[in-house]
């Protein structure tokens, strides 16, 4: 537990000035960006709105004000609380984001578990069948989804088992008809976005857990455990299995900046309503205050993550709380 908590100090001592450089980083690429949010806020209402009335939206929002006091100002805001209003919902950012984290976690979550259980269950069986067809077949799968985008996935999925099948629906939280959220509903519609996400994220895990098991029986101990007469699916459950499991918790957290980036591409070709798909929309109306508060959510959930999965091997390994290793 010591070792533990310190390491969550460390974590977190290193989190508060990466956030900080996070925000001026993106205070400063708004700053050079050629878009007007003003204009993009009006949309086609800003070729009939006179120079006086824009000027008067622009001192409205601080935007008339020196570079220097608009992000003292967005800044003393955002540590005091105030994530300031959405310019494209018309809400607070803290409202908007605040009702679609839920169906992102519970999207995300369930992709990570389905991940899990299926890149350690494939690998292991890829590496027990090495050299075999059903080991190549594998690997060439795992290397050709690799090499496949997010969104080609997710059109691909629409396409075969919504509009060809027509046995999942094609998008959206319910149906367009229903006028309740039901679990049976909600549940029908998670399945293309949370199996899409999985595969799409699992192609490494499934890789390295196949290399690291295939190590891990070349090891000592399991010809020891052989030598004993212990039976093959035994060794490889109870010994190869255990030891391979502890470096892909660590690859698990190194691939979180790439499983936030599924979420967004899944959430928003499946119209899911969630907060990652939530930033695109924010991206293309230029506005800056929900997409400033979405980026540094998910530079939080990256290193969130990557403190999870450390704490994870360190709760898992006594070696690395012996040797102070993390």
């Amino acid at each position: 537990m010591r070792a533990v908590l310190r390491m969550v100090a460390w974590r977190v001592a290193f989190a508060v000035p990466l956030l900080v450089i996070v925000t001026i980083v993106m205070f400063a690429l708004a700053q050079a960006s050629p878009f007007d949010p003003v204009r993009q806020y009006l949309g086609d209402r800003a070729l009939v709105t006179s120079p006086e009335i824009l000027e008067q939206i622009r001192a409205n929002w601080g935007l008339d004000r020196p570079v220097h006091e608009q992000f003292a100002a967005w800044f003393g805001n955002l540590v005091s609380g105030d994530l300031g209003e959405s310019r494209s919902f018309h809400r607070p950012v803290a409202e908007v984001i605040g009702e679609r984290l839920g169906w992102t976690l519970l999207a995300t979550g369930s992709a990570m578990v389905l991940m899990f259980a299926a890149s350690l269950v494939v690998g292991t069986i890829a590496a027990w069948r090495r050299g075999s067809w059903l080991d190549r077949l594998i690997v060439g799968g795992a290397f050709a989804n690799e090499a496949a985008p997010v969104f080609w996935l997710g059109l691909l999925a629409i396409s075969v088992f919504a509009v060809t099948l027509g046995w999942l629906p094609a998008g959206g939280l319910t149906d367009a008809a229903s006028t309740s959220i039901t679990v049976g509903d909600v549940a029908a519609h998670m399945v293309l976005p949370v199996v899409v996400l999985a595969v799409s994220q699992s192609s490494w895990l499934v890789l390295y857990v196949r290399e690291s098991v295939i190590g891990t029986l070349r090891e000592d101990f399991v010809i020891g455990a052989r030598a004993r007469g212990l039976r093959e699916r035994t060794i490889l459950v109870r010994h190869a299995l255990r030891s391979a499991l502890l470096p892909f918790l660590t690859l698990l957290g190194a691939r979180m900046p790439e499983l936030v980036t599924g979420a967004i591409l899944v959430e928003t070709v499946f119209s899911w309503p969630g907060v990652a798909g939530t930033s695109v929309q924010a991206a293309l109306a230029v506005d800056f205050p929900l997409l400033a508060a979405l980026t540094l959510l998910g530079t939080v959930a990256v290193l969130a993550g990557n403190l999870l999965a450390d704490i994870a091997y360190t709760v898992a390994d006594p070696r690395v709380r012996t040797l102070g290793v993390g």
